[in-house]
């Protein structure tokens, strides 16, 4: 063998292992897509519409993947078994409208949150009332959903008003309407659309809950196993950044005139 042919050969087994070097490293940079559950039944936060997922969460969760740089595939579950499923592997995360709770942290991981709704007292138009303080609203007659985080506020801290539980938002609202209580406290996305209603018309925000008694706000996040770590700080991560960059704010405006952040 001559040293050319042999400088040949030597070359091209060098490339060999360069080839396949570098296809190795490719393959193991390639991350498997991310499943994401999403139920598809709760607008404006995610429902279907002409069979596919649509909504605030289905857009937020493909402006996360994006920052991921992931490949992600929205999967529709049912409500009933979304976190067994979870669990099960069935898929790997969850964008939901899944609230934080205690009960569900013991069982699973959460990201930072990425979205709560405000709590906010409404009143009639020609109300003297000014503030939402305990003292502003002491002697008023509240009214509330009954065996809601917004009743239980009222009940431990406004000791000095009438808390008047409902068995739905729309019935407070009415009596609101026909004078029968001075106010009603509860989620900012169901009273707004009240206000905008044409019913909605008497009424006005009087304000958000106060900052001291501070009320204890529902917040929601991606569900995740509690073993896949860096998953969540992933996740984490890309709220961040999409929160940093204004694509949150973007999105969120498609369908909240507030901000749920």
């Amino acid at each position: 063998m001559n040293v050319l042919s042999f400088g040949r050969r030597l070359a091209m087994g060098v490339g060999l292992c360069f080839w396949l070097g570098s296809g190795l490293t490719a393959a193991a940079q390639e991350k498997p897509p991310v499943r994401i559950a999403i139920e598809g039944a709760y607008p404006p936060f995610n429902y279907m519409e002409n069979n596919e997922l649509q909504g605030f969460e289905v857009d937020l969760s493909k402006a996360l993947c994006g920052v991921m740089k992931a490949e992600c595939v929205l999967v529709q579950h049912e409500w009933d078994g979304i976190m067994r499923g979870l669990v099960s592997r069935d898929y790997d995360a969850i964008m939901s409208s899944l609230e934080i709770t205690e009960r569900r942290q013991k069982r699973i991981a959460f990201s930072k949150p990425y979205y709560h709704i405000p709590a906010i007292f409404i009143a009639p138009k020609d109300s003297a009332l000014e503030g939402v303080t305990p003292e502003a609203l002491a002697g008023k007659k509240i009214g509330a959903a009954d065996r809601s985080d917004h009743a239980e506020y009222l009940k431990k801290f406004y000791k000095n008003s009438e808390v008047i539980p409902y068995s739905s938002p729309v019935e407070a609202n009415l009596d609101l309407l026909v004078g029968r209580i001075d106010a009603v406290f509860g989620g900012q996305r169901s009273l707004s659309e009240f206000l905008a209603s044409r019913e909605g018309e008497c009424c006005r925000i009087l304000g958000r809950a106060p900052g001291n008694p501070a009320y204890k706000h529902q917040f929601y996040g991606v569900g995740l196993r509690k073993e896949d770590t860096a998953l969540k700080a992933e996740f984490d991560k890309a709220i961040d950044q999409v929160i940093a960059d204004g694509t949150y704010d973007r999105i969120r405006l498609k369908y909240f005139p507030f901000d749920i952040k």
